[in-house]
């Protein structure tokens, strides 16, 4: 939602969905190579948004038969019905474009170098010849479509997720703000726009980035582990085969291990905890999981919260539109914000690559 304040250049934005559109262009380009430019593309684009949206909320909302099964006779509130249209809606899609580069590939267009394929052209590399009798309970294209939606969604919500907090965050506290801002006119130039090889430099930003995973990780609970052994954990017996959550959010604001624990503060990454990264190795901040079970986007997920926030910074003036802080309550099951982040906003001079 855009809007123009008393006929100024000062535009009034919502920020989650701003960030939800500029996250599956990216995701999606990646994913399918689609590029949502012309007319009948953005309708595309819109679909699947739609689709993606409907997905993330209905993982969200509470329903009675989860906790009562026989409740789901009665489908209370109608979400199962959502969720199967959701699902239908959403393979449909899917289809068309794996339909679409099995076209290409039978026309002879798909011989592409190793840097223009993109994620579905390499899922059909790998099952190239392959026969459905041995592959493990599915078809080929079952499993490419499967591996695919993965991807989207993982990808997208979270890093849409992460983006608002760390802006919400920034907002919430001008002088971390502004320190951003002061590092990138130092490190950068104002007349530039921040790409890639600039983020090593940018020291306090990285730091920001750090401290907004620690305080709101993408999901406050892990995804599902289980015990594949007897074990005693903190005193506790584990029997094999229990599953296991861990608590991301609690782990992350143990006041054993993070002085202020509940304060946004990016300047503990440049001193006490200086040496602690978010890749797994240290257990005191895990917001991607750990081990070989963690996130397997982490690395893609990293450079694009660092580019974006940088160049979100760097070229916009960006406010609160009233002095009342963000609301900062989150919603259920992602750590997302419950409220709209509606924020004002004015371009700077326009920067550019180099």
């Amino acid at each position: 939602m855009k809007e123009k304040t008393n006929g100024s250049n000062i535009i009034k934005i919502e920020m989650k969905q701003w960030f939800e559109n500029l996250i599956m262009t990216i995701i999606v380009r990646m994913l399918f190579g689609k590029r949502y430019t012309e007319d009948h593309e953005v309708e595309e684009g819109k679909r699947v948004r739609k689709a993606i949206r409907t997905f993330f909320k209905l993982l969200s909302t509470f329903v009675a038969a989860d906790f009562i099964p026989w409740l789901r006779w009665f489908d209370i509130g109608g979400y199962e019905k959502e969720m199967k249209e959701n699902a239908k809606e959403t393979d449909s899609i899917l289809e068309s474009w794996l339909l679409e580069h099995k076209k290409k590939r039978s026309c002879g267009e798909w011989k592409l170098c190793e840097d223009e394929k993109d994620f579905m052209d390499i899922m059909l590399d790998l099952f190239e010849g392959a026969k459905d009798e041995d592959l493990p309970g599915f078809d080929a294209d079952t499993i490419i479509k499967s591996t695919c939606l993965a991807m989207l969604a993982g990808g997208t919500e979270n890093t849409v997720v992460t983006l608002t907090w760390m802006l919400s965050l920034l907002l919430n506290n001008p002088h971390a703000m502004e320190k951003a801002k002061v590092e990138l006119d130092i490190y950068v130039g104002r007349n530039i726009l921040v790409g890639e090889s600039h983020v090593k430099n940018l020291v306090y930003l990285q730091a920001t980035v750090k401290e907004s995973l620690r305080l709101y990780p993408p999901g406050p609970l892990s995804p599902p582990h289980e015990s594949i052994e007897n074990c005693i954990i903190g005193g506790y017996n584990i029997s094999k085969g229990t599953r296991l959550f861990f608590n991301l959010w609690r782990i992350q604001r143990d006041s054993s291990v993070w002085l202020e624990h509940d304060i946004f503060k990016p300047e503990r990454f440049l001193t006490t905890h200086k040496d602690i990264d978010v890749r797994g190795n240290h257990f005191e901040l895990i917001p991607f999981g750990g081990g070989r079970r963690m996130c397997p986007g982490i690395s893609a997920t990293l450079v694009m919260l660092h580019l974006i926030l940088a160049n979100v910074l760097h070229a916009f003036e960006i406010r609160r539109p009233t002095d009342e802080p963000i609301d900062m309550i989150e919603s259920f099951v992602t750590s997302n914000l419950k409220a709209t982040l509606e924020v004002l906003c004015c371009s700077k001079a326009v920067p550019k690559f180099v």
